[in-house]
């Protein structure tokens, strides 16, 4: 065993290597050691090729990469030489040689690399040095701008190591300064690093070793918050967050009344910017303490809401009551004056108790030069009861038509808007019934076995590596791998997947299912927040926190409504004052204190975010995973679906089902040769001919000088025979003459099996036919998303008659095959330039950039950490009907937030101009404060039903199979 450590890049958290771990651990003879986001320590016997192409496809970077300039290779034999040399290394993963240049990727000192070919006899050209530099981009907002900027960067002289919207990382000839250019024209902008500088390497005759790039290592904290009560109080929060030290990005959510935090700022220095800008915050350590503190919440506001809306309507409605039935509600004598003091009195102790919190808040919005929801109500309330308080102390300063007095109206309006919040809390906590289901699915004891006994323990005693009993009809309590027993296992609340799942030695079990029939003994192996139970809950907190480009519209206009209303009320007030009829002071009165209530942007502030919330929460429960709410917005636009075949249509488990011979071969021999070349390869291809080899109970020769090429074949040496095993291309590279069996070929292609050449010394010597059976809702899938519409697509590395037989049974017409890895992503910037939105479907790994590409990626899987972190949806159940789920509740999630933001702004569109009096010359009355206030109020509650609507959201009825 050799022990290798080797340095990571773009390893930004602890998410990032929990993700590279899990990885690692699917890896054959290969045994970590250590891993932090810097390196990672390895013993393997097995070359470092399949570490590497694990470590990449993740879209991070492993060891180092060099393209040296060498002089002195005449001939092939040169080349081979220097392969040969290179080859027989364990700290080389990958190289090309030419006889101009040597690129080669492993974890080998550039030093040892260059002594290594000169001691060969060759020399390595100095004239042209390799630079390593790290930026920072700016104003790339989709998987087009990063194949826009690919293109243009796709040069000679310039080697991509990583790119994507936020970063770039390249080696290359150039200086920093003409890779700014080529990002400026292209239409972005480039920022080189700090301590990225070119070096100087006058007198150094070879380049120095690129060092890893380290991003800032950025962690998620969500803290409660209290004091919040519309968008403008969102933004206020959002900039006094983002003005802490260490704080990448904040996201705070109105629904829920939670900041989600990124960065690595200080804790305390985030509650006392949140607390110095006038409102609370806290943190829970754990999603059961943060429940727990949540309910309690919202029980309190429900509860304070109540009482305090029973105080104001209790004084409110008789008062209002005595007006509408012919009480006077004007001071026109000494009795009068005094009883409507007492009431006045009454009415400023309701207003400082009840209503407190507005003027409070208000108060302290003042104090941070900004208006709030609560600066409009403070205002319209208090300048009713000051008028009023004005004509009951001095009636004789007004005219007898002016000596009209609003108590009512604060009371009423204190009480509605009061009842409406509480109304709204009480809706707004069944958002998250979603997030709290998943929650409840952790049980909070195991049972642990230890020296054959049995005792239930806290789930904080379990640690890693514990043996754990599983009784039937209870909850597993962390990840791990069943050692003993078979069960049936409940899966729907993860994967959204009806039916029980056998579950027998070797498999995994996740914490959160639930155990149905026999008893199970597994051993833990992820505790804590590195279940997969745990990590689906802090994806969906995380999306229900993010917004849409919607939402950012709203938040703008949030920024800049309050005081706009302000500003309108004063306006409407003078124009009420100068121009309009005696008494004007009333009418100037309750026109502005009519603007200023009906126009709170509570409704504004709650449309996005009750939706959002909604929408990620259910589509938790059909078992698809959210990144974040602005995939949602993409996937409502998604006119195209481009699927991966294998794994994806098929069932991802392919057997050898035909097989043509060629020379003196048995079928024996045939099928023995090439799985003893393929025995180490990962290769789902591999994997089926190794198993029709141990069915067969062939015993497996060693190979030697095994080599893999992406998306052709592999070639080596088994029992002294030179053998090449892949496709047509692969064959025709190497100069093997397979016209002889295009009719077999056919044959096997036709019957929907992928054909794979094995040649033996240079001669070929079979064909093995592997197929890899449909799934079985494939058909109906398909089906059903041609019928919403979508332009469905096949795209796959395998033969274009293979893959027309399948996409002829699924009713696919347009097919796009024998495409190498790396060109799947040209293939979907080409859709892209034909004015196609598309979704990219595939595993998760190998399809890696062309689910970063597209519009929308789509990882098919059984929720690994690795799908999850691979695109913005992962479907945790294994159909394509998960596909046609995600998109049409996208579609309904975006439609939800349409109607919600619309409602917002018509309401207020419309309701502005009627309260500033606009209808008094049709109808010679002006709309009373109170009735602003329950508008006000209804409209809040109208968003929150809307949006609870979602909850209800089930997919369109799905196409039976044929």
């Amino acid at each position: 065993m050799n022990t290798i450590t080797l340095p990571l890049t773009n390893v930004r958290c602890m998410r990032c290597v929990n993700k590279i771990r899990d990885a690692i651990s699917l890896l054959p003879a290969i045994q970590l050691i250590d891993i932090n986001t810097e390196q990672l320590t390895v013993s393997t016997e097995s070359p470092l090729p399949s570490l590497f192409d694990t470590i990449t496809a993740l879209g991070y970077q492993v060891g180092y990469h060099y393209q040296l300039p060498i002089s002195g290779l005449s001939c092939g034999r040169c080349v081979a030489k220097i392969e040969q040399a290179l080859n027989e290394r364990h700290d080389i993963a990958h190289f090309n040689i030419t006889k101009q240049l040597a690129d080669v990727s492993g974890s080998i000192s550039k030093q040892a690399l260059t002594d290594l070919i000169i001691g060969l006899g060759y020399q390595v050209v100095t004239s042209q040095i390799q630079y390593h530099y790290n930026f920072t981009l700016t104003g790339l907002s989709c998987g087009k701008c990063i194949a826009k900027l690919t293109t243009a960067l796709t040069q000679d002289n310039i080697d991509i190591i990583t790119i994507d919207k936020n970063n770039l990382s390249v080696t290359t000839s150039l200086t920093a300064d003409d890779i700014i250019t080529i990002v400026t024209t292209t239409g972005y902008q480039a920022t080189l690093n700090t301590g990225d500088q070119a070096p100087d390497v006058t007198n150094n005759p070879i380049a120095p070793e690129p060092e890893p790039i380290i991003a800032p290592q950025g962690t998620a904290t969500q803290l409660l918050l209290s004091g919040l009560t519309c968008a403008s109080c969102v933004a206020s929060v959002e900039k006094a967050i983002k003005a802490v030290e260490g704080v990448d990005s904040v996201n705070v959510n109105l629904a829920e009344r939670t900041a989600l935090i990124y960065g690595q700022a200080s804790l305390q220095a985030v509650i006392t910017a949140i607390e110095n800008a006038g409102y609370g915050a806290e943190q829970s350590e754990d999603d059961q303490t943060r429940r727990i503190r949540q309910q309690q919440q919202n029980q309190q506001t429900f509860k304070t809401h109540i009482r305090n809306a029973t105080v104001s309507l209790a004084l409110g409605v008789p008062l209002m009551a005595w007006g509408i039935f012919g009480g006077s509600m004007v001071i026109d004598s000494t009795t009068s004056q005094i009883s409507w003091g007492v009431i006045g009195l009454i009415t400023l102790a309701l207003l400082v108790t009840a209503g407190k919190d507005f003027y409070i808040n208000s108060w302290k919005a003042f104090l941070h030069h900004r208006a709030t929801m609560d600066t409009l109500v403070a205002l319209g309330t208090g300048a009713a009861w000051l008028f009023s308080m004005a004509v009951v102390i001095a009636p004789d300063l007004f005219p007898l038509a002016a000596r009209h007095v609003y108590f009512e109206a604060s009371a009423m309006i204190i009480g509605l808007i009061t009842i409406g919040h509480a109304l709204e809390a009480r809706a707004r906590s069944r958002t998250s019934k979603a997030l709290e289901r998943l929650i409840d699915l952790q049980p909070q004891t195991a049972i642990v076995v230890e020296n054959g006994q049995e005792t239930e323990q806290p789930l904080s005693a379990v640690v890693a590596g514990m043996t754990l009993r599983l009784k039937p009809g209870a909850k597993v309590a962390v990840d791990g791998s069943v050692i003993d027993g078979n069960s049936y296992l409940d899966e729907s609340m993860l994967t959204g997947e009806p039916l029980a799942v056998h579950k027998k030695i070797g498999d995994h079990v996740r914490a959160g299912t639930i155990n149905q029939q026999g008893s199970l003994l597994f051993k833990a192996e992820h505790i804590g927040t590195d279940t997969m139970l745990a990590r689906i809950i802090q994806l969906v907190r995380q999306a229900q926190s993010s917004k849409p480009a919607l939402a950012r519209l709203a938040d703008t206009i949030s920024s800049i409504f309050v005081p706009s209303v302000m500003i309108i009320a004063i306006l409407t007030a003078m124009a009420w004052f100068y121009f309009g009829p005696q008494p004007a002071s009333v009418y100037m009165l309750v026109a502005a204190t009519t603007v200023l209530i009906i126009a709170c942007p509570c409704a504004l502030g709650l449309a996005t975010p009750m939706s959002v919330t909604v929408g990620v929460g259910r589509a938790a429960e059909l078992g698809i995973l959210i990144k974040d709410a602005e995939a949602m917005q993409q996937a409502a636009g998604i006119d195209t679906v481009v699927l991966d075949k294998t794994g994806t249509l098929t069932e991802g488990k392919p057997q050898v089902v035909d097989y043509k011979i060629y020379n003196t071969l048995t079928r024996e021999q045939l099928v023995q040769l090439a799985a003893s070349l393929e025995q180490s390869s990962e290769h789902p291809l591999a994997n089926a001919i190794v198993q029709s080899a141990q069915q067969q109970q062939l015993d497996l020769y060693p190979h030697s000088d095994f080599m893999t090429y992406s998306g052709l074949g592999v070639s080596g040496t088994v029992d002294q025979q030179q053998l090449l095993l892949g496709n047509a291309k692969f064959m025709n590279q190497n100069n093997i003459k397979i016209t002889h069996a295009e009719t077999d070929f056919d044959f096997i292609a036709n019957q929907g099996a992928t054909p794979v050449y094995l040649a033996q010394n240079g001669l070929l010597a079979g064909i093995i036919g592997i197929s890899d059976p449909l799934r079985k809702d494939s058909f109906s899938a398909v089906k059903r998303m041609q019928k919403m519409g979508l332009n469905v697509v096949m795209l796959t590395g395998d033969s274009i008659k293979t893959a027309q037989v399948i996409a002829a049974k699924l009713g696919i017409t347009d097919v796009v095959a024998d495409v190498l890895p790396d060109g799947k992503a040209a293939q979907i910037t080409l859709l892209q330039q034909q004015g196609k939105r598309v979704a990219m479907v595939g595993d998760g790994i190998n399809d890696a950039p062309a689910l970063a590409l597209a519009e929308v990626g789509i990882a098919m899987g059984s929720g690994t950490d690795v799908a999850i972190e691979s695109a913005q949806f992962t479907l945790m159940r294994h159909s394509l009907h998960g596909v046609a789920d995600a998109l049409e509740l996208s579609k309904a999630t975006l439609r939800n937030i349409k109607e919600n933001l619309f409602g917002a702004f018509i309401y207020n569109t419309l309701g502005i101009p009627i309260a500033a009096g606009v209808l008094f010359p049709l109808t010679g009355t002006l709309l009373s404060p109170v009735i602003a206030g329950a508008a006000m109020a209804l409209s809040s509650i109208t968003v929150v039903s809307n949006a609870n609507r979602l909850r209800l959201f089930k997919p369109s009825q799905q196409h039976q199979e044929k």
